[in-house]
């Protein structure tokens, strides 16, 4: 097998992003495991930057042992793009050629595509995330016949639009993250000819926790719900401090809500005496938090994955997520490891079950355990990915 080319828009040893993680940890696993992999992406800096503007320099650079080849960003019209994506992320019907406006004024690289073209033969496949960026546009119309998608689709606007429609049923291979992402793909492109895999995404199964820590460090000793994650209205945390509101009036008790992650969200009044804001913390204690908490919940309607879910079941707590994500509700179901919900009062029954029912708890939490080491340990995930590259080179 030669070179396995990752094309990411941005790239960086501490670049936020599910996505950047997701091909930082991967990439790294393979080269790990003696796969030769080269990373391939813009000089723009991240996603909250400016796309018009070179942050790093092109040309070869290393970050963590790997080979980074970075390209100069195109000059893009960030007008025009603005005013598409408004439309999109409104739920709009947009042109084709607001399509094309839209992915030509995104964050791309002519040198870039050129390069693909040019060098494909030192290649096996070009392996693009996520779906949406110029990035993967321009760089699959390349070189379609070696590419493969680690897309990350959501159920949304942009995932309907007629230029992906078009593009994606020719490449070669898909990787999703979870099995209602397949689904999806499969409800919206061609992909008849396209080899797909059930991947998931690797995970550190060998954590530790330890509860009482994190009590004695935070003083924290009532029961809690813990939420780890970003704290903003597109999470739905929203939707959980008016839930852990009402829950408090109607049953009083000392419950306590403990949040962690960044962002801003107002505590309402009434319970902000019985809510722990704790804003971002170290890894370990993340971990500790996890282990000492009644359970975690996930109200987001919208993830490709959930590595929260995933560290919750590994540090011993069950999870609750949000029954209109289909992925996360997916997890729960398939791995008999928590609960969902879908209104208040569906909230409230599992709030009580799980505090009347530790010993069930417990089991929830060993059956995501071993859900998370059957199907997510590194081990597994990189002998997916090396199975799968070579059933691609092997297919005609």
């Amino acid at each position: 097998m030669k070179k396995i080319g990752f094309v990411i828009p941005w790239y960086g040893e501490n670049i936020p992003g599910g996505a950047e993680m997701e091909l930082r940890e991967t990439a790294g696993h393979l080269h790990a495991a003696g796969v030769s992999v080269e990373i391939l992406a813009t000089t723009a800096k991240e996603f909250s930057s400016d796309w018009n503007v070179d942050y790093y320099k092109p040309g070869m650079d290393t970050v963590n042992g790997i080979p980074v080849r970075r390209f100069r960003v195109k000059k893009r019209d960030a007008g025009a793009f603005d005013a598409v994506n408004a439309k999109l992320m409104k739920g709009m019907d947009v042109s084709v050629a607001e399509e094309e406006a839209f992915v030509s004024n995104m964050i791309n690289s002519t040198e870039l595509y050129e390069y693909i073209a040019k060098n494909s033969s030192e290649y096996s496949f070009f392996v693009y995330i996520p779906y949406m960026f110029g990035t993967t546009y321009y760089g699959i119309s390349a070189c379609p016949e070696k590419s493969v998608m680690i897309p990350c689709f959501h159920d949304e606007a942009y995932a309907r639009m007629s230029l992906f429609k078009e593009l994606f049923k020719n490449v070669r291979g898909m990787i999703f993250n979870a099995r209602p992402e397949m689904q999806l793909a499969e409800r919206l492109y061609d992909t008849s000819d396209v080899e797909k895999i059930l991947m998931g995404i690797g995970m550190d199964t060998g954590i530790t926790s330890d509860p009482q820590r994190f009590r004695k460090k935070f003083g924290i000793d009532a029961p809690f719900i813990l939420y780890a994650g970003r704290k903003d209205k597109g999470k739905n945390v929203d939707t959980l401090l008016k839930y852990f509101s009402e829950y408090r009036k109607r049953n009083g008790g000392s419950l306590r809500l403990v949040l962690i992650g960044g962002g801003n969200m107002d505590i309402p009044e009434d319970i902000a005496a019985y809510t722990d804001d704790l804003g971002f913390v170290d890894i370990q204690d993340k971990y500790d938090a996890q282990a000492a908490a009644a359970f975690l919940c996930q109200p987001s309607k919208n993830e490709s994955f959930s590595l929260v879910i995933m560290e919750s079941w590994l540090c011993g707590r069950p999870v609750l997520v949000h029954g209109g994500c289909e992925v996360t509700r997916n997890f729960v179901s398939e791995s008999d490891g928590g609960l969902y919900f879908c209104d208040y009062f569906e909230f409230e029954a599992c709030v009580e079950y799980f505090l009347k029912h530790r010993d069930t708890s417990d089991i929830m939490a060993e059956n995501g355990k071993k859900y998370v080491e059957k199907n997510f340990s590194w081990d597994v995930i990189v002998k997916k990915y090396i199975d799968f590259f070579e059933k691609l080179e092997e297919k005609p």
